[in-house]
């Protein structure tokens, strides 16, 4: 990281266990903003009935495995539709 990135201020705060939720659509409060630019087309196709990506990739049609796009410092995030 020190040879290729700049220095920063902040960075990734995400822990394990942590939950959000999406209202609207919306970015959760808290939530990494280049996470959720990787996490949203999934968030909304969910949020809208979809599901079952890639030919039935999760064992539940209604969930996604997603990481962000973060080279340095990755975190995984598992979503599911809610009820």
């Amino acid at each position: 990281m020190q040879e290729y990135e700049n220095p920063i201020e902040h960075a990734c705060d995400m822990e394990i266990g942590q939950t959000f939720i999406s209202k609207n659509g919306r970015c959760p409060d808290g939530m990494c903003e280049s996470a959720w630019s990787v996490m949203e087309p999934f968030v909304l196709e969910l949020a809208n009935g979809g599901g079952n990506f890639y030919n039935g990739w999760m064992r539940n049609k209604n969930s996604a495995m997603i990481s962000c796009n973060d080279g340095f410092r990755p975190v995984s995030f598992y979503i599911e539709a809610g009820e």
